[in-house]
């Protein structure tokens, strides 16, 4: 029997909660071979560094001293949405993280719109974060060799001038897509000796932040915190209103929530451990995040931010008067920033894996090799456009656009926890649910999305309309035709 079109678009994936989730190959034929401690680190590993390592320098100069409450808005409102999260992922515990929430609950279409939301949140977080690896590797270079990459060679053709957009003909970015042919070359080799190196590193960067969270506090100066809010209003970022625009830019920073999620095919006892890496992994980061955040600040006035490369090191160097702290904040960016770009490559490659394996998109995606069990050719593409991404185009365009992504992704994950708790109704299994019944905290984590969402550039959601309506497009002319869904119902 034929559907209507509100039928198609509104059809939703059926939640099996017969399946047993031990060890060896999942369904989809990827193997389960992550355990608690590693799923944690790539949460962890996905999150600590890009707001810390980089988006200070674009956060502080809207909000000042106060930049300090934007990580806490931000961090309650992830908070607020990892218990949805940590809900759905015990319920639905497949690889797609939000993607798969919304197809088993909101239906396709809002499905496909929330995976189109995630390959911008995580496709521009991996390009972002690759582009701010590249200051602190010419920190290091110069620092330990007396010797800095040519401008030409570290600095992309799309760059934000002081009078708008500008094009510098002949330059690209390069430090970036070394390192991200790089992580493309381990994710290749396989998940779980990807998990393990992630571990690795994510231990490094917690080392080298509490390096620098004794160091800075030893040059703290409580003078740096007043005024606490921003007063200059040029940029319309005084007051409150920087506080929030700055939560805003660094909210993309808590997207290893997502990230813990699309790994549901590929961990052991998905049901037990997703929910908790996803909070273990959210308590790790706003820890650190909150402490490196007031140490950095006392150490140093918010003015100085502006424009800053290689922040956290200038600051050890300023406050010693010596290179080598530097030096060593510097190397241990280098090397645990690598976790960041793998994890947010990774989770993206799951995501296409996951909306392929639906038939939304072509089938390369979902190809498995025989061998390392991993998507080749899903990850070499996304490989590809990461790169050229951060070779070409200035950071200043992607941190918001990455949090715009990341904000519709959640507020969806909060309003699917009511929905599948209608749909289950008496059949819903035991286990962790929201506290306070399933309309409290997932309202509360909607409205602190658009709370913080309202004061992003308008520029951004101008160019994230764009996107949506090139993924409506798709959906229509080609994923609604090829769903497997779809196809099971003529």
């Amino acid at each position: 029997m034929s559907q209507t079109l509100v039928q198609k678009i509104c059809r939703t994936k059926p939640i099996d909660t017969t399946v047993e989730y031990g060890e060896g190959l999942s369904s989809s034929g990827l193997s389960r071979s992550i355990g608690l401690f590693s799923l944690t680190m790539i949460g962890v590993g996905a999150t600590i560094g890009t707001g810390i390592f980089f988006t200070m320098v674009e956060a502080v100069p809207k909000a000042g001293p106060s930049v300090v409450l934007s990580f806490l808005i931000a961090a309650i409102t992830a908070g607020l949405t990892a218990l949805c999260y940590a809900e759905l992922s015990f319920r639905i515990p497949a690889s797609g993280s939000s993607y798969s929430f919304a197809y088993a609950t909101v239906g396709e279409f809002l499905a496909f719109i929330m995976a189109a939301c995630l390959l911008l949140e995580y496709g521009l977080a991996g390009s972002a974060v690759a582009i701010g690896w590249s200051s602190y590797l010419n920190n290091f270079l110069e620092n330990a060799f007396g010797w800095h990459i040519p401008e030409m060679l570290r600095t992309p053709m799309i760059v934000s001038g002081p009078h708008g957009m500008e094009f510098h003909a002949g330059h690209i970015n390069l430090p970036p897509i070394f390192l991200i042919c790089m992580c493309g070359f381990l994710l290749l080799r396989g998940a779980k000796e990807s998990a393990l190196m992630n571990a690795i590193m994510v231990i490094i960067k917690l080392s080298i932040l509490v390096f620098f969270i004794a160091i800075a506090f030893s040059g703290f100066n409580a003078d740096n915190f007043v005024p606490f809010f921003n007063t200059d209003n040029s940029k319309g970022f005084a007051g409150m209103t920087g506080v929030t625009a700055a939560a805003g830019t660094v909210f993309f920073s808590f997207i290893g929530l997502d990230t813990v999620a699309t790994a549901g095919d590929e961990v052991k006892d998905p049901k037990r451990n997703v929910p908790r890496g996803i909070l273990y992994g959210l308590l790790i980061v706003t820890v650190f995040y909150l402490l490196v955040a007031v140490a950095a600040l006392g150490a140093q006035q918010a003015k100085l931010f502006e424009g800053q490369e290689a922040g956290l090191a200038v600051i050890l160097q300023n406050v010693t008067g010596k290179t080598w702290p530097a030096l060593v904040l510097s190397a241990g960016a280098v090397i645990s920033v690598f976790s960041v770009t793998l994890v947010t490559i990774y989770g993206q490659t799951r995501i296409l894996f996951a909306v392929s394996r639906d038939g939304l998109i072509p089938k390369s995606f979902q190809k498995i090799h025989p061998r390392t069990l991993v998507p080749v050719s899903n990850t070499i593409i996304v490989c590809l456009v990461v790169a050229v991404v951060a070779g070409s185009i200035d950071a200043t365009y992607l941190w918001d656009m990455v949090s715009i992504g990341t904000l519709t992704a959640f507020m969806v994950v909060s309003i699917a926890v009511p929905v599948l708790r209608h749909k289950q109704g008496a059949n819903r299994i035991e286990g962790f649910s929201v506290p306070f019944g399933p309309y409290v905290i997932p309202g509360l984590s909607v409205l602190a999305c658009l709370y913080i969402m309202r004061d992003l550039p308008h520029t951004t959601f101008v160019v994230f309309s764009i996107w949506m309506t090139v993924t409506v497009a798709i959906y229509f002319l080609y994923s609604m035709r090829h769903s497997h869904l779809g196809k099971k119902a003529r």
